[in-house]
This record gives C-alpha cells, sequence and structure tokens, in this order.
C-alpha cells in the first residue's frame, strides 16, 4: 500500500491513519485548524474540499459529520496518496476523491448544490527566487501555479447552494486579497479567527469563513495561540490534535 518513503501516521483525534510523504506531501497544523474551523453539517449533506492535497481534510470532517465529502486534487500523485488513505480507513463510502481542476470543477460535479466548501489554497507568489528548488508538487501545493487565491474563490462560489458556508485557511498579509475575492464572488465574510504562534507574536495563520448570498455581519472570533511561553502546545491546540483529555 505504501510507496516509496511514504508512511502511516496517525490522526489521534479522529483515530484514524494518512498516508504522508516527507519529498511529496505531508499536511501542516493549518489543514487540522481549517478542518476544526468550518461549519460542517452534522448527519447529512454535501461537503467539497478543494485543494486537497493527500486527503487529510476529508478525514478530518470524516469524524464530524455523516455528510458526502468531495476531495479535490490536482496532482495525480497526492490524489492517489488520499485515495489509499481513504480506503484503508473503511472511508469509501462517504468521501469521494476526485484528481481534477479546481477551476471549473462545479462544472462537473455541480453547480450550487453544496452545502460546505473548505479550501486550505497555495499561499504564495507563483514565482519566487528563493523556492525555485522545490520539488514539483511541493511548489505547486504551495505557490500559485496552478490556481490563484481569486480562482479558489470562485469555484467555492460555483459550487455552494445559497446560504452555504465556505472556509478559508491562508496567510494574514492576504486578508483584503481574500475579503475582495469572496465579496466579488457573492460570498460574504462572516467569522474570522487568527492563528498566533504564542503571545506576543504576529498572527502567522488566518481562517475565515463566509456564507454565500449572507447579509454583511462579520465576528471576529477570539485568538488561538499554538504554543504556550513554555514552547509547549496550548490546551485548545493539544485537544484538537490529539483529542479531549491528552
Amino acid at each position: 500500500m505504501l510507496q516509496g518513503d511514504e508512511r502511516l501516521d496517525y490522526l489521534l483525534a479522529e483515530d484514524l491513519r494518512i498516508i504522508q510523504s516527507p519529498s511529496v506531501f505531508s499536511f501542516s497544523l493549518d489543514a487540522v485548524l481549517l478542518a476544526k474551523f468550518a461549519y460542517v453539517p452534522i448527519r447529512s449533506g454535501k461537503i467539497v474540499d478543494l485543494c486537497a492535497g493527500n486527503g487529510a481534510i476529508p478525514l478530518f470532517l470524516s469524524a464530524r459529520t455523516k455528510a458526502e465529502i468531495f476531495a479535490v486534487e490536482l496532482q495525480e500523485r497526492l490524489a492517489h496518496m488520499a485515495w489509499r488513505s481513504i480506503r484503508y480507513n473503511g472511508l469509501e463510502q462517504q468521501i469521494r476523491v476526485l484528481n481534477e481542476d479546481v477551476i471549473g470543477i462545479a462544472s462537473q460535479i455541480g453547480y450550487e448544490k453544496y452545502d460546505t466548501v473548505t479550501c486550505n489554497p497555495p499561499y504564495f507568489p507563483a514565482l519566487e527566487a528563493s523556492d525555485k528548488n522545490l520539488k514539483e508538487h511541493i511548489a505547486i501545493a504551495r505557490h500559485e501555479i496552478k490556481l490563484t487565491l481569486e480562482q479558489a474563490v470562485q469555484s467555492a462560489s460555483e459550487l455552494l447552494k445559497q446560504g452555504g458556508k465556505a472556509a478559508f485557511v491562508h496567510r494574514p498579509g492576504r486578508l483584503l486579497d481574500i475579503v475582495t475575492a469572496m465579496r466579488a464572488n457573492r460570498l460574504e465574510p462572516k467569522r474570522i479567527r487568527f492563528v498566533y504562534p504564542k503571545e506576543g507574536k504576529e498572527a502567522n495563520t488566518l481562517l475565515i469563513e463566509g456564507i454565500k448570498d449572507g447579509k454583511p455581519d462579520l465576528k471576529v472570533l477570539p485568538p488561538l495561540f499554538v504554543y504556550d511561553a513554555q514552547g509547549e502546545y496550548t490546551e485548545e491546540v493539544r485537544e484538537l490534535l490529539y483529542g479531549t483529555g491528552q
């Protein structure tokens, strides 16, 4: 089942396993944060995760909902990793992996029929000299080579039914870009949360959720700190990663 340098890691809070590769793709804390931040219908409904990578967010979401989940990933190697992880966990009936382009995906799986869309898009501009030596899989996942922020937001809006919710994770420096893109695509920002490495540091992660055709009313949630003064995970982050009581 494993290929090359792949390994099978635990998702402890969800009691699931996931295939990862240090040279191809491994999910980051951002995926955990987004999966726990996003609204999901509990019992039924339809969810799409865009830029699914190795399937971490769909796996996290499967522990929170019985809804049908579509995982859209352009890179064939990553999509295959996701599919094998889903099969290993016996979730084939709930999660479907689509090795497709995020751009225009609604034309294939349906316009305005989904309750929730999540997306952990590439964060960085397409060309940065310092990153030219990145392996292709990692470069495409991190940089706007195949997908821009605006294209990701547009695809999310095309998929969502009226009143549906889109949740994104990004960098605080792109806050105005993402809000502008969301409003241009009928997604009204409703909740936002900033994530900080520790108290006294600048925020380095942004979580934002919008409602399709919603009314303006943005709530700024309390800050989330990843590490405490001793350099250990805070209680909230430990619970996200390892479950309650850890």
